[in-house]
Formats: C-alpha cells, structure tokens, sequence
C-alpha cells in the first residue's frame, strides 16, 4: 500500500515560530533590528532554513479599516533581513491567540469572528491588505490564516458550516490578492479527523482549500514511545489527506525537561516525523524571553519563556544542535526527493473517529484514537509501519495485513470488505472491544460469528471480566514468529468497560492461543486464499491504559502477524525497542531508519530478508551498529534489484 509523503516544491523546511526576545509579541511595537538580526544570524548558522512570523493583530490593525503603517514597514525590514540571511518566513494574519492569552483588537467588541459577516470580512481585508503589501517579497515562503483559531474563537458558533465557509473566505482573499506562495489555515489540524474532537474543523475541507496541513503538537503522555511518537502521529493521520504535511509546532520548555532530555525529545520528534510524512518542522520557539517577566503572556505563564532554541542571550540550548544534525540529514539523504516506502500493512481508521453518527458518544471517538494511536506505535516497533486507510474514505486495497485493533464499531458493509479482502489472500486480524462505556456495550459486528468461525458465549447487557491483573497468552502451534508454547503476556487495564474478554467456542476456526484459564485467545479462520485473526482480549485498549508499557508484547503478535501475513520487511531489527522505517530517493537509493527506544545503550545487528547490503551514509559496510540512548541511525539499502518509485506530484500550489 502507498503510504502518502506529497512535498512542498522546494527545499524542506525546517525552522522556528519566530518572536524577537527584544518584545515577544510587542516586538513591533519597539523594534529593534539589531537584536532581530542576531536572532536570525544564530538559526541560520544551525542550518534553518525559516521562520514563522505573526502580526500581532491588535497593533497591525488598530481600527477596522486601518493598518499600522509604521509596523508593517518594520515587518518589511524583517523580510529584508530575512532574504540578507537566506532565509524564508511564512506571515501569520490573525494572531488574537498567543502562548496561554487571547488579545483582540480594541474595536472587536465581542462580534463572533465566524459568524458575523461585517467581523468576518474585516478579517478577510486584513488578510488581504498585508498580502498585498509583502506577497512579492521572496522571503515569503507561504501564508498562514491563523494562529489556533479552534482556542481564540467561540466555540459555540464554530460549526462545521460556519468554519469551512471563514475557511474559505479567508484563503480567497490572500489568493485574491494575487499571492502565489502556498496557504493553509493555522488550526493545529484539530480537527475531528486527527483528534476525534469536534471543534468544528474538518481536515477535508482544509484539504480542499489549502495547500498544506500543519500540526501543533504538545501532548503529555504517560509512556516514553507513545509521546516519542505523538507528532509523527499527527503527522501520519493528516497525511491521509494526500496534501503536504508541514509539522508546524512542537518543542518543549526547559522549566519542563533537562537539556539533555530536550535533545533527546527533539530527535525522536524530528526522525519520527519524517518517518511518518512530514515535509516540514517549525519548532516553538527560537529564543527565551527571561527579560518579559513582566509582560503577558509571561508573567503568568512563566514555562512559556523557556521554549527557546536558544537562551536569553542567543547561545544555543541542546535542541538546537539536534535541528542542526537533522537539517544535515535532510541535505545528505536529499530530503525533497524522498518518499516513504510502500507498506504491506494497513490500519484501518474506524469511521466512528473522524464522523458523527447518530446516537453514538464522544467517548467512542476518544477511545478510538487512543487505541489505533497504540496499535499503530506497536506496529512500528513490529517493524510493520502501517499505511492508514480511513473506514470513511473507502477501505484501501492492496495490504497483506489489515490492522483492526480493539475496535468495537465498523459499519456493517465494512465487516464484509474485510473477510472478501482474507479471502482474497490477505490476514485480517481484529481483537474485540465492547467500547469504553455501557450504553449499547458490545461489539457492533455485522456477523460475528460467522466472520470468525465462533459461537460467541456473550450474555446481554453483560461483559465478561478479566480476572488476573497480567493475561497469558500461550501458542498451542507454531504462528509466524511464534513458537508452539510461546507465551505472550499484556497487563489489564482500565476501567469494568475495557478489562474484558469475549468468551467463544470455535466453529470453524482454529485456536491458535489460549489464555491461563485454558479459554480461546488467538483464532484462526481459513478464508479462500486467506486468513481471518481473532483476539478475544483488547490487548490494544488495555495498553493504550498502561503507563510506561511499551514496547510491549503487542508488537510481538504484529510481529507474527506480519510473518504469517508474508508482510515485506526487507530490514529488521529483532529488538522490539528499535523500530526500521525505509525512505526511497527518486534515484533508487534506499535509506533504512533505526530509531531506539529506550534510555540504554544498544549494538543492534539489522537482518536483510530480501538479501544486499548496508552500509553508512559514509559507504561503510554496517553489520553491528551502536545506538546510543534514544539515538537514531540511518544507513543505505542495497537490494538486489532496484523498486519502482511510486509516482506522486511534488506540488500544491493552486496559484
């Protein structure tokens, strides 16, 4: 299956959302252009290639029909300092949120900013009035509508119809104003498609007039891989909208993490990221602001200082350093010209995240994006890296193994696709949710039993408890991977709703696993050319529940699946906290990722199931590799035989 990585005409951007230490968002009230000079003398010697920068809306437009005059001239010599240094920036319009403090301009007075029409095209005329001003300028790299217009404007009014039509007046008058370089809206990608979160925004419509999508990711997890993976997975469910995905922020303030700890978070973010899709990183933010104590948002917020790239002083903390090596990856593997490589696994995305049926709850959402955000990292340590295929765009073809984890709702239709998919050849494997709440708990399966070869023993309005606090799976023969009297172990966890079994007699299928108590756990169903999986545990929703659990042995089963599937993983790691991801340049050339997961040190020697060799960006052959704590190691492939690159546009711009 192709797993979408479209890219930016262009060199891949990598920089930092910009406010000068002289003022934070004032800067441009007191600019000072020696102090912004330095400030970008320091990211360009690190490599960055571009800023992100604001107009701070309540000083540019200081009346509904006015702009500052004197700060769009500072913002003139910004972008004269900018193209001085070769660099590029990306101007934001609507800039009334900002770092924990909303600020309108004085002559808002609380009219809505979606739904009243006068307050709605003054928006638009800023909009097009400053991309009039700057849109020849060649450091202006792309627009942007907004900075998280889902937390400044009012959440009552933010429907999906009033938003996508804001949306759309907004981009028509930067395109109006004759501006040629790509647009897109700001949002975070908050919307329902990527959270499950119904805040009115709708990633496909984004994508219908936007050029590309740009996460804002600060998740706070209770698992090391899972946060490790938090933006990649932003990333990888925004490029399921085939347009350039630009990871617009993401960083970490140092009152919150060490430095060395900082770099390590920046490393995985950056190389998981692009493993997962993205064109673009702007990090938050290029400098600390330790003398705006006293200044909102600063003084009551005081973590916001310390999101720098640099210090107060502009002397480089740890995360900068790891821009700087990842910009001379993206140079030495020629970033712009890479694609992701095909995958022989597929997730499938329930529709029930990313669309509102009738009579279902939110919570159905939330958990659905917790567990396939859990089954898709376990993938990844599988060495499996799954492509997405969303229930609601039409269930892909081509995988080998499809994905479908702890899932309690697929539409009735689907179910069928699935088994014709097995009976086609491939392996579907599906492990059993009743949901994460009572209402209607159970599984919405068209045809349970007959899709897994089962009586299911289900009592109504009942479920069946897990009794231990750990649950054993053993192999009764040989799967996969997997040894006869294997055991496979998963903690239970969460709440009555989620540490649950579905009991089962098998009629058709083959039990593959049984758990401690001698009960099915693992089954097997012959279909046609292929085969039908059942697990009767949630293993995914109790990990998904499990503080610092990963990797765990999830990952072992997709390994086995994988196998038993006859999944492609031409380079393997056999340890589950090394995940391999591949990268295939226009020219052939194969780039292999290892990415460790875990704070020790390890010499790991990759297996090459399709034969060739590896060897070092330098041309050493690379046999044993060291991987330093949370370390990343890219190498090159050489097969045996050359893949055909998959064809795809490398550009958006609608001008």
């Amino acid at each position: 299956m192709h797993r979408n990585s479209p890219r930016l005409p262009g060199t891949s951007w990598l920089g930092a959302n910009f406010w000068s230490r002289a003022g934070g968002p004032l800067m441009w009230r007191g600019y000072q252009p020696h102090v912004v000079d330095e400030e970008l003398a320091v990211l360009k010697a690190h490599g960055l290639n571009l800023t992100r920068s604001f107009f701070y809306w309540p000083d540019f437009m200081p009346a509904p029909d006015r702009v500052d005059e004197e700060l769009c001239a500072h913002y003139a010599d910004f972008l004269d300092r900018h193209q001085a240094h070769g660099l590029r920036t990306v101007p934001t319009f609507i800039v009334g949120h900002m770092s924990g403090e909303n600020w309108d301009p004085v002559w808002r007075n609380g009219r809505d900013l979606y739904t009243d029409v006068w307050m709605v095209g003054r928006q638009a005329w800023f909009a097009k009035e400053m991309t009039r001003r700057f849109k020849d300028h060649p450091a202006v790299a792309a627009w942007l509508v907004t900075n998280e217009m889902p937390i400044y404007g009012a959440r009552e009014t933010a429907t999906p119809e009033t938003v996508s039509a804001w949306s759309e007046a907004m981009v028509n008058a930067v395109r109006a104003a004759g501006a040629t370089q790509p647009v897109s809206l700001g949002d975070g990608a908050w919307g329902l498609e990527n959270s499950g979160h119904d805040n009115g925004f709708r990633l496909r419509h984004s994508a219908e007039v936007c050029d590309f999508l740009g996460p804002h990711v600060y998740r706070m997890e209770d698992d090391p891989v899972r946060q490790h993976h938090a933006a990649a997975w932003a990333c990888e469910l925004s490029s399921t909208f085939g347009l350039p995905v630009v990871l617009e922020e993401f960083g970490v303030s140092s009152d919150f993490v060490s430095g060395a700890n900082a770099a390590h978070y920046y490393r995985q973010v950056l190389h998981n990221s692009l493993l997962a899709g993205a064109t673009g990183w702007v990090a938050w933010n290029n400098t600390d602001y330790d003398d705006l104590a006293h200044q909102p948002p600063y003084l009551h917020h005081a973590f916001e200082m310390h999101f720098g790239l640099t210090d107060r002083h502009g002397r480089a903390k740890p995360q900068l350093l790891e821009m700087r090596r990842f910009g001379e990856l993206l140079d030495r593997i020629d970033a712009p010209r890479v694609r992701r490589a095909d995958s022989d696994t597929a997730l499938v995305v329930t529709s029930y995240l990313d669309t509102l049926y009738p009579f279902t709850r939110a919570e159905d959402r939330a958990a659905a994006h917790t567990v396939l955000r859990q089954a898709w990292v376990s993938a990844r340590l599988a060495d499996a890296p799954p492509a997405l295929t969303r229930e609601s765009e039409g269930l892909a073809e081509g995988a080998r193994l499809y994905l479908v984890p702890s899932v309690k709702q697929l539409l009735s239709p689907t179910w069928y696709q699935l088994e014709e998919r097995a009976r086609a050849g491939a392996t579907v494997y599906v492990s059993y949710s009743p949901g994460s709440h009572d209402e209607q708990r159970g599984p919405w399966y068209a045809h349970l039993d007959e899709l897994f070869g089962v009586q299911h023993q289900l009592e109504y309005g009942l479920v069946n408890p897990i009794e231990d606090e750990e649950v054993e799976f053993t192999l009764t023969r040989p799967f996969g991977t997997l040894a006869e009297g294997a055991v496979l172990r998963f903690r239970a966890a969460g709440d009555a709703n989620w540490r649950v079994f579905l009991p089962v007699v098998p009629t058709d299928a083959e039990v593959l696993a049984e758990d401690a108590r001698g009960r099915p756990a693992l089954l097997l169903r012959r279909v046609g050319e292929g085969s039908v999986v059942l697990c009767t545990y949630p293993i995914e929703q109790m990990a998904a529940a499990t503080p610092h659990v990963n990797p765990e042995d999830t990952s072992t089963l997709y390994d086995a699946l994988a196998a038993h599937a006859g999944v492609r993983r031409p380079v393997s790691v056999a340890d589950p906290r090394v995940a391999v991801d591949r990268l295939v340049h226009e020219d052939g050339r194969q780039f292999v990722f290892l990415v460790s997961q875990t704070r020790t040190e390890l010499t790991v020697k990759p297996s090459l199931a399709e034969g060739g060799s590896l060897r070092t960006l330098d041309g050493t052959p690379a046999d044993q590799l060291p991987l330093p704590p949370y370390g990343v190691f890219v190498l090159e492939w050489h097969p045996l035989t050359t893949p055909l690159m998959p064809t795809e546009s490398t550009t958006t711009d609608r001008s």
